[in-house]
């Protein structure tokens, strides 16, 4: 159970059991929406789970599960996605197979018996007892469930097979007890009961191979919690290992992983020397090589030497079970096509009563010689071969199978909604830093002139060290370590730079723009510099004190070796690639060279990029991606067609993506496209067969073509088919696994971007206030303080007396949400509203 804190929410992943249609699945989900208090609910027919967001205040755990109850199901709370097991799931298909051995077992006699000794008297009698043995023994949870939805004025496909079975021995029972009847109005006195006993075998052996090809949907989820070791040496005190079960190691231990184990927790190395298989992440073969401080991943193999690492964090917290999670919610979400599903599925069962009782008072009143039996084989006959099941499959089998082989290719797809836009899009837009480059920049090179002071490292070491920003936090670690430096009036200037008063003197560290807003000239010699740096790809970070220019910093971030060839398979399949970066032109234009991008635009604050997005599909009708990997990009990725996270990036970033790239390789971007593209197509050839299965058997069973050639289907064809038509669903779905991924082409002609709309707009600063709880003294207020100024693009103010924090967003408005995330994370338990 989760608690979503900037709404009060809880939300909760459930086991259901009851269900045999998608009928039952509309139900519970209708039910679960008619409580006071639930926001949201998805339930998913194939791996019987409901996912539910509520109002603690109004509802709980306890009512949903009584409400589910009464509407004649079990609704129960599952186990952390991590801890799950199959246990249920493998006891419900060794059962239902048992079940289906004896139903074949006994079915057989009778019909040898029906079909080549029906007017053996005796054999009628034997054919009676053991098909009541297969209807109310085998098929006695058909007749429960039919009874436990008829108390709650309700049906589902377990109604449509009590009452054709039923119907079928209760007519042969009377013909077998009472023929003198039948004979005395002209009818022959025929039994039914290899029909009503052979129906109930096919359904058994439906509903076991289709459980038993469940298991394969959920495979993807099985291989990734096995990848969790089970125990973990852990060092004591005395510096002594010690083997001790995954669940008792917390956060901070000293661990120990020899070649050949699993790594049981995120952390950092800390002594040792190895390579690590990292391809659970990142999809790559090649082992990655771990020294001093590297980050190790839990899942992932130590392949040759012993690494001691300290756990930095553990259990659900680990990127492996993030990882789990976002493929469990991912494979319980659902496409807008699931919408219309859903809605004919909750009226199926009920028209397909109508429409068998139809057919039988035809039959009966325009059937002539025969008219009963023919009218009451229709009526069997409708009520089996109409099958909800495969309409209920269609959709979550394939994304099931889909998001769990994209997961095992390093690609995180966050819902439904991600698989049906990926196929669309035609527009590719990339962020530079992090996702063309690694991300990690460096200190290239540091020029003083003569003017600059002696302790001018010991400044720019200090200023730097008072920002997150990832160039500053590279210069503050190129930098020999040095003593602190006093600065008063510190202000970090989003998009733009530092300020600061040294000893009386104020100093700023930034962009070009910075010094352009103060009227700090650049010197000739040093322009010139930083021009040849920033061909170079290099950025350029200016030093001044009061009004004149006394050094530079300039900062490379390499490209990633990946970058160019993603970037050449995305402009094959004919997407449209920009590049947007906060940089300054120069080295906008020596990056989008490297890289081979032939559209970029620079000095973009991440509130322009939005725009930029915002334009592109609003103007010109595009369908665009865009990749991102920190908190600034996302109002981007909020903003776009699709939002694609790179996974070493800000956790942000990855909430609001709808697909997240774990390696970071941009690569993997044409593979996310086409396998959604190849999942959507596997949906719609589903949905196809499953409902052009109904559009024509349906007619067929009523007896629609008896007036043309004689043929009336037999009910045990028609079990058959039902029982085919689910188990054909998912063996299509379960072909995603073998199926290659081939990259998209894009052929839509594409408007070209007009130049008026590549102008730079003027940054407009916007203030908002928040009201902030939970603040009891002037620590929590500097603690909120500080994590709200931490964003890039954000200055914050917090008062104690009123509560409020006044927010000011220098790169355009983030949601509150972002703003929530962030406190949470650096500050605890205080809540923002608006």
């Amino acid at each position: 159970m989760n608690m979503d804190k900037s709404r009060h929410n809880y939300s909760g992943n459930f086991e259901l059991r009851g269900m045999s249609c998608a009928s039952c699945a509309a139900r519970i989900e209708r039910t679960l929406k008619k409580q006071p208090g639930v926001n949201e609910v998805v339930v998913n027919y194939a791996a019987a789970t409901a996912k539910v967001y509520w109002d603690s205040a109004l509802t709980d755990a306890e009512s949903l599960c009584r409400a589910v109850q009464d509407a004649g199901y079990e609704m129960l709370v599952a186990r952390d996605v991590a801890d799950s097991s199959d246990d249920a799931a493998r006891l419900h298909y060794l059962a239902l197979r048992r079940k289906m051995a004896w139903a074949i077992a006994l079915s057989l006699p009778v019909v040898v018996i029906g079909m080549g000794f029906m007017h053996w008297i005796p054999g009628q009698w034997i054919s009676f007892v053991l098909s009541s043995i297969v209807l109310f023994g085998m098929g006695g949870q058909f007749y429960v469930s039919a009874f436990r939805q008829l108390r709650h004025r309700s049906c589902n496909m377990d109604t449509l097979v009590a009452l054709s079975t039923g119907i079928a021995w209760a007519f042969s029972a009377s013909n077998l007890f009472f023929p003198q009847f039948w004979l005395d109005h002209g009818v022959e006195p025929h039994v039914y009961f290899e029909a009503a006993s052979v129906i109930i075998a096919f359904i058994l052996i439906g509903r076991t191979l289709e459980a038993r090809a469940k298991e394969g949907t959920t495979s993807a989820i099985r291989k990734l919690m096995g990848l969790r070791p089970k125990s973990v040496v852990r060092i004591n005190s005395d510096g002594v290992g010690e083997e001790v079960s995954i669940e008792a190691i917390v956060s901070g231990d000293i661990l120990m992983v020899r070649p050949g184990e699993r790594i049981p927790a995120d952390g950092s190395v800390i002594s040792g020397h190895s390579f690590v298989d990292e391809s659970m992440l990142s999809g790559e073969p090649v082992p990655v090589e771990k020294d001093i401080d590297s980050k190790l991943y839990a899942g992932t193999i130590n392949s040759n030497g012993t690494l001691q690492f300290r756990a930095d964090t553990v259990g659900a917290d680990t990127l492996l079970s993030k990882i789990i999670r976002m493929v469990q919610d991912a494979q319980g979400s659902k496409p807008p096509v699931q919408k219309l599903v859903d809605k004919i599925a909750s009226y199926f069962v009920p028209v397909i009563i109508i429409l068998a009782v139809i057919s039988f008072l035809i039959w009966l009143f325009a059937g002539g010689s025969g008219a009963l039996i023919h009218g009451v084989l229709a009526l069997v006959t409708v009520l089996i071969i109409a099958c909800p099941c495969a309409l209920g499959l269609a959709t979550p089998t394939a994304i099931m199978v889909g998001v769990g082989r994209a997961a095992t290719n390093g690609i995180l797809i966050k819902d439904a909604r991600a698989i049906e836009a990926a196929p669309t899009i035609d527009t590719m837009v990339l962020d530079k830093t992090g996702t063309i480059t690694q991300g990690h920049p460096e200190i290239k090179h540091i020029e003083w002139t003569e003017s600059a002071p002696s302790d001018a490292d010991d400044i720019l070491a200090s200023m730097e060290r008072m920002s997150d920003h990832p160039i500053a936090i590279a210069i503050a670690n190129g930098l020999p370590a040095a003593h602190r430096v006093d600065i008063s009036g510190f202000e970090n200037m989003p998009g733009h730079g530092l300020k600061g008063y040294i000893q009386g003197n104020i100093w700023f560290i930034g962009n070009k723009r910075l010094l352009l807003q103060h009227n700090i000239y650049i010197p000739e010699d040093l322009k010139a510099h930083a021009e040849s740096l920033e061909a170079d790809a290099a950025t350029v970070i200016w030093v001044a004190c009061g009004h004149s220019v006394i050094g530079l910093v300039a900062v490379s971030d390499p490209i990633r070796p990946t970058s160019a060839d993603a970037i050449y398979n995305m402009k094959q399949i004919g997407l449209d690639v920009w590049l947007l970066t906060g940089d300054n032109e120069a080295t906008a234009a020596a990056v989008a060279k490297i890289a081979g991008v032939s559209n970029w635009r620079a000095s973009m604050l991440p509130q322009d990029k939005a725009e930029f997005v915002d334009m592109l599909q609003r103007r010109y009708n595009r369908k665009v991606a865009m990749v991102g990997d920190g908190i600034n990009d996302s109002a981007a990725l909020a903003t776009a067609t699709l939002g694609i996270a790179m996974g070493q990036g800000s956790d942000i970033a990855m909430d609001v993506a709808g697909i997240t790239i774990i390696s970071s390789d941009l690569r993997r971007i044409p593979i996310a496209i086409g396998l959604s593209r190849l999942t959507l197509r596997t949906i719609r050839q589903n949905l196809f067969w499953a409902f052009i299965y109904n559009v024509i058997a349906i007619p067929v069973a009523a007896g629609v073509l008896y007036p043309l050639c004689g043929f009336l289907m037999n009910p045990m064809i028609a079990g058959a088919a039902m029982a085919f038509s689910s188990v054909s669903v998912v063996a299509n779905s379960l072909l995603l696994n073998r199926r290659r991924i081939t990259l998209p082409i894009v052929q839509l002609p594409l408007r070209p971007i007009e130049e008026f709309d590549l102008t730079p707009k003027p940054n407009i600063i916007m203030k908002k206030e928040y009201k902030v709880s939970g603040m009891m003294c002037g620590h929590c207020r500097a603690h909120v303080e500080k994590a709200l100024n931490s964003i890039s693009g954000v200055k914050a103010t917090v008062t104690l007396e009123p509560p409020v924090a006044t927010v000011q967003f220098a790169d355009g408005e983030l949601p509150l949400d972002v703003l929530q995330s962030v406190v949470n994370d650096k500050a605890g338990e205080y809540q923002l509203s608006e």
